[in-house]
């Protein structure tokens, strides 16, 4: 009946949430996203690409080049480039570091997108919980050690992919790596929680700064993506496909993440938390300052950083 079809396609259009519509350019400025060979991560550089030149920033160079290769192909920008960066391994993320600023004089964007999901119990190469090392702590590094190129190409944003996960999350600092107990769906809230405090704290210490052409910091919420990041659970993968209907694809997903980016109004919107290319909902954990002060005195500590 065509009411039912009506009413699934207005079902649809609510689940595709907000969209972007930023026509600006990126000519002559460069962006990285981390993790974009796959999922909501591609679909961003894809949509960069468009306007700019991307580095894709991936652990897996096989699967980031074919990615590479199809962005290309598909904008017609050959200035999309693939770089090794393994954030489970902090000598990765400095190697990266290092050949970037050696290669790259400018640095207008960086979309802190890769992330872990429902893992097993495990351990980074530096031996933090695999939720927090890849999800906060690895980005968390990379941030700091590109925060000059990102001062010097200024006016320039941050952008990191936290979760609707982070209003279940807390910042378990008597047991951040799981040792005395552990749930991987837990773990991945307590990482995505991490992700809005860092931002929160990063964007207060930036402003603070006096600076005359802004960095702009913010997180978002993809929404629920038909993605490879619950690869790790059966029940998950399953649920996902019987539900897929009501799960937003990567290109939807991808919208937030290029609006943060991108859009003109945010050019002085910094320390927020965005949701459908809107402004959303802070868990109260999210918006504790004196937690987001110690976590981020504590990941300096984790990672023999000094961050004033």
């Amino acid at each position: 009946p065509a009411s039912a079809v009506t009413a699934a396609l207005s079902c649809r259009r609510y689940v595709a949430g907000g969209e972007c519509k930023s026509p600006a350019r990126l000519e002559g400025k460069v962006a990285i996203v981390t993790g974009a060979n796959t999922g909501i991560g591609k679909e961003t550089a894809r949509d960069l690409a468009r306007r700019g030149k991307v580095i894709v920033a991936c652990r897996d160079i096989a699967k980031a080049e074919a990615a590479a290769s199809e962005i290309r192909a598909d904008t017609g920008n050959q200035q999309v480039i693939v770089k090794k960066l393994d954030l489970a391994d902090t000598k990765s993320i400095r190697e990266f570091a290092e050949k970037f600023l050696a290669e790259e004089k400018e640095l207008h964007i960086l979309i802190n997108n890769a992330g872990v999901m429902l893992c097993p119990y495990s351990k980074t190469a530096d031996g933090f919980e695999m939720h927090l090392g890849v999800n906060h702590l690895g980005h968390f590094l990379l941030t700091f050690l590109l925060l000059e190129r990102l001062k010097q190409s200024a006016p320039a944003r941050i952008v990191n992919v936290s979760s609707l996960a982070h209003h279940g999350g807390q910042i378990r600092f008597h047991d951040l790596h799981g040792e005395k107990s552990y749930n991987p769906g837990l773990a991945y809230c307590h990482s995505k929680l991490a992700n809005v405090l860092f931002t929160r704290e990063l964007a207060r210490r930036l402003q603070g700064k006096c600076q005359r052409r802004a960095i702009t910091a913010n997180a978002l919420h993809p929404g629920s993506v038909r993605s490879e990041l619950v690869r790790h659970s059966f029940v998950m993968s399953w649920l996902w496909k019987i539900f897929s209907f009501f799960l937003k694809t990567p290109w939807e997903g991808a919208q937030t993440s290029v609006y943060c980016a991108v859009a003109e109004e945010l050019d002085s919107v910094t320390g927020q938390y965005f949701s459908d290319c809107q402004p959303a909902y802070v868990s109260p954990r999210g918006r504790d300052d004196e937690t987001a002060k110690k976590l981020w005195r504590v990941s300096c500590e984790l990672l023999s950083i000094q961050w004033d």
